[in-house]
């Protein structure tokens, strides 16, 4: 039966809030790393103890390709909102572990232990998240439309970043620096836990999408099926490259660079990226509906050359620059390059697939590709700057752009290839 559009939107605002929530939790680690860093990792080396919570960042990250493969196939095998339910579930059990484990110095090397095993549930979540709500958001789109509503999941990611940063705001607002270190940054942790439960009931009423009700369930989500796929696998491998790690230097890493070798204050920092990532999330829709006037490819190659070109300048400059307003800018132009990617990635990785594999199709290789490359953008790029290379970081983004560049340049435009008509 034909939904109407007010159906449609109705499925994709609930999907869409879930993924949030969970982008909330996993962000939420990163905004406040700096304030309980010395809580699960005590130094008197301020660039040594956001090391040490970036590798655990890191860590959380290789559960991801673990939660795409258990989840993914799990949604392909008994629906979408089962699998979306249940991962936004794991993520808020995370969280709430993080928010109530004491510090270092209560239960010693317990802490950072509990703090690791949360972020690997955290990570198997979210492996399972994005693939998952990938498939689910442009299966449930309107053909001609598929642009615009696959943008909703990052739109949604970049929301939860903000709402963290927004938490992050105002507890610096009204908390001192020592309390915040203390006990406040137990709070956003707490805040994305409750807000799982409302995820909850939004999530149970969402309707399973028609693609996955009228296939025949043989074979569904195995590993087995998804070899028979190799050159989707490995486009996918491809196109995500460049892309995560891009979007994880501009994001994540860049509020610690503001900070750490820019050398603004911690507030200011926060503010400037509030500003920037909120209109890089209005920026997503618009870029996704232009996809699906023009193609997918175009937005592609943007990013892929004006990233080549212009990501070292941007950070040789940041270098120089001590003004805020010179920060924000050189911050909004790399998101403004990276919206090329970030604003049709989940479409036109659910276009290569079909309905009987897409949601494991499309989550596994991007969460291997993201747990080696993605993951690790802060500590390689904290490491360099700890052995006095901060500037070969750049040049390693530069290099991963250009090999997905390769990537694009090859590939056909799923748009008029797509397996989402099929």
């Amino acid at each position: 039966m034909q939904r109407t559009e007010k159906k449609i939107v109705s499925n994709i605002l609930k999907g869409s809030l879930g993924n949030l929530i969970e982008w909330f939790d996993w962000y939420v680690y990163a905004s406040f790393s700096i304030y309980f860093a010395p809580s699960f990792f005590p130094s008197h080396d301020k660039t040594a103890a956001l090391l040490s919570t970036a590798g655990v960042f890191a860590i959380g990250f290789l559960m991801r390709p673990l939660g795409s493969l258990v989840l993914g196939k799990y949604a392909d095998q008994h629906g979408r909102r089962a699998a979306l339910t249940l991962s936004v579930l794991i993520m808020a059990a995370g969280s709430l572990v993080i928010a109530v484990t004491p510090s270092y110095h209560v239960i010693g090397i317990a802490a950072p232990i509990i703090l690791v095993l949360a972020r690997l549930f955290q990570g198997l979540s979210l492996g399972g998240e994005y693939g998952t709500s990938a498939t689910y958001l442009s299966e449930m789109a309107s053909r001609g439309h598929r642009g615009f509503y696959a943008s909703f999941q990052y739109v949604t990611l970049i929301s939860g970043q903000l709402i963290a940063l927004g938490v992050q705001i105002i507890l610096q607002s009204i908390l001192s620096e020592e309390m915040l270190t203390d006990w406040g940054w137990r709070i956003p942790f707490v805040i994305g836990s409750l807000g799982a439960i409302v995820v909850l009931f939004l999530r149970l009423s969402m309707e399973e999408s028609d693609q996955f009700k009228a296939q025949k369930k043989n074979n569904n989500g195995s590993l087995r099926l998804l070899l028979k796929y190799p050159k989707s696998v490995m486009t996918v491998v491809g196109l995500t490259l460049g892309g995560t790690i891009a979007f994880y230097t501009y994001t994540t890493y860049l509020q610690k660079f503001m900070i750490n070798s820019v050398g603004l204050p911690t507030q200011e920092v926060t503010l400037i990226n509030f500003a920037a990532l909120f209109i890089f999330m209005i920026l997503q829709p618009i870029a996704g509906a232009l996809s699906d006037k023009i193609g997918r490819k175009p937005l592609l190659f943007w990013f892929g050359i004006m990233g080549t070109i212009f990501t070292i300048p941007i950070f040789l400059t940041l270098q120089q620059v001590k003004t805020g307003m010179g920060a924000f800018l050189l911050m909004l132009a790399g998101l403004i390059i990276v919206t090329g990617y970030t604003s049709i990635n989940a479409i036109v990785k659910a276009e290569m697939f079909p309905t009987e594999i897409r949601a494991l199709g499309v989550g596994l290789p991007y969460g291997l590709t993201v747990a080696i490359f993605g993951g690790t953008v802060e500590y390689v790029a904290l490491y360099l700057k700890k052995i006095n290379h901060e500037n070969l970081f750049f040049v390693y983004v530069t290099v991963v752009v250009f090999i997905s560049l390769l990537v694009y340049w090859r590939m056909t435009d799923t748009k008029h290839t797509s397996k989402l008509d099929h």
